[in-house]
């Protein structure tokens, strides 16, 4: 496709209109629920401060080198992850089909999740963050069982389904608004607002009568709580924090202007993206830290640390309330940029291959991901006693696509840039606009480094090292 071509292409599904736009929209979909919910809860289970380190150094160097990757394969093609990769070797045009998958997969169970962030936080506007925090007893077969309201309410899928209609609503909503008028000024908006309540729930926690040993067991870094799974929990992070694998750079890179420096770009990026992480985790652990007796355990929870543990905390914080409301804004917010750039993937793969104008490929999205969403909202109530390989529909399509999917799109696409069309692919994109500063350390990471972390990642995750 000559450069005139995807330049008309370009210009009829849409772009971004300046390089800040592209920015603040490709870090808000990096900054969604894998910064302000996975990482406190991973920091705090594999060392703290040396956690924190291990991953600063992965971002730059790790995240960096897949993050550029997948940003100038999509501007240099010019095509959505479905063709782009066909685009670069036509043997791996299947590629682009499995990594088509991930945010098909990603997207519905997303949106539930999305929609029990929208539950608590009606609950917390109307008053009744208590409710969120209070824990039934019940005696099931003779045995006494603590139930509570998050149990209560997934284990009833009417408000689940409600609230998961809603937020795939408001998610489609600004997708069928364009990447300019929707996705960008969204963005634009939204990423100021986030910062700034992060930043104020963050001082507002480390200033809690004992939060300071959990302010310094997450920025002190201790050498003696680093192992293996340290650096494999940190490189598994990555894809969450930084919308790796999923298509999205890919996707957002396509509508990357030409003059725009994508080196530059990436290190905006991952300034914004680490930043919220580290200011998530320093709202978050010092805050269950002061209210747990300095209990560790308390951060170990999972989906449990959101929606169970910290309405506890807020319900006895002074203020917390207030706070709860903020906080469950914010993560409301964030779930949304990231829920936002998973769509809009699927739509733009609908538009290029259907030739389907952007409010009927929206619709159909929309309607198809809903109904793949009840799967996992029932998942947890009516079909309870349903599981997939021993898991949960939610449990058993996030394993797929982050532990499995996932690594192998990042590893064959290492061997497709590092081995096959050779590095000069990308390197030649990256200095359309000046200096490639980090190329040794680019083809260093691309070649030898990244391809082992993916197959660590892998093998890690199937045998359930992490």
């Amino acid at each position: 496709m000559s450069e005139q071509t995807k330049t008309k292409v370009k210009s009829a599904k849409g772009g971004f209109s300046s390089k800040l736009g592209f920015i603040l929209a490709a870090a808000g979909s990096a900054v969604g629920l894998g910064n302000i919910w996975r990482f406190p809860y991973l920091a705090a289970q594999y060392g703290g401060g040396i956690f924190l380190l291990v991953y600063l150094i992965l971002a730059v160097t790790f995240g960096f080198t897949l993050m550029v990757t997948e940003i100038a394969i999509g501007r240099k093609t010019g095509k959505s992850v479905m063709g782009a990769y066909g685009e670069l070797h036509s043997k791996f045009k299947p590629l682009g089909w499995v990594a088509a998958a991930v945010p098909v997969i990603i997207f519905p169970y997303y949106c539930v999740i999305g929609g029990w962030v929208l539950k608590y936080l009606t609950v917390f506007i109307t008053g009744h963050g208590s409710d969120a925090a209070a824990v039934t007893t019940e005696v099931v077969d003779g045995v006494s069982k603590n139930i509570t309201f998050f149990d209560t309410f997934i284990g009833n899928a009417l408000q689940p389904s409600i609230f998961l209609f809603i937020y795939m609503g408001i998610t489609a909503l600004v997708v069928m608004l364009g990447v300019e008028k929707g996705i960008e000024k969204f963005s634009k908006f939204l990423m100021p607002v986030l910062i700034v309540i992060t930043i104020v729930i963050a001082i507002y926690s480390i200033t809690l009568d004992g939060a300071m040993e959990g302010f310094i067991y997450y920025i002190k870094p201790d050498f003696k709580n680093f192992s293996l799974k340290t650096v494999i929990a940190a490189m598994g992070q990555l894809f969450y924090s930084m919308s790796l694998a999923m298509g999205i750079m890919v996707t957002y890179g396509s509508y990357m202007r030409k003059d725009d420096s994508i080196e530059g770009s990436v290190r905006h990026i991952e300034i914004f993206d680490t930043a919220i992480a580290f200011l998530a985790g320093m709202m978050i652990i010092p805050a269950v830290f002061a209210f747990s007796g300095g209990d560790k355990a308390a951060l170990n929870q999972g989906p449990g640390l959101m929606f169970v543990t910290l309405p506890k905390v807020f319900d006895t914080m002074p203020g917390g309330h207030i706070i709860g409301v903020v906080f469950f804004v914010l993560v409301a917010l964030a779930a949304l940029t990231s829920s936002i750039s998973l769509m809009e993937t699927i739509v733009h793969i609908v538009m290029e291959k259907t030739k389907m104008k952007r409010i009927p490929a929206s619709l159909i999205v929309f309607g198809g991901s809903f109904l793949i969403g009840m799967l996992s909202v029932l998942g947890y109530s009516s079909w309870k006693n349903v599981t997939v390989f021993g898991k949960q529909f939610l449990d058993f399509f996030d394993f797929v696509s982050n532990s499995v999917i996932m690594p192998i799109v990042a590893l064959l696409t290492c061997i497709l840039i590092g081995y096959v069309v050779k590095t000069k692919t990308v390197e030649s994109e990256v200095e359309l606009n000046g200096e490639f500063k980090s190329k040794l350390l680019y083809r260093i990471m691309i070649k030898y480094v990244c391809p082992v972390f993916m197959i660590a990642i892998f093998i890690s995750a199937v045998i359930g090292y992490v």
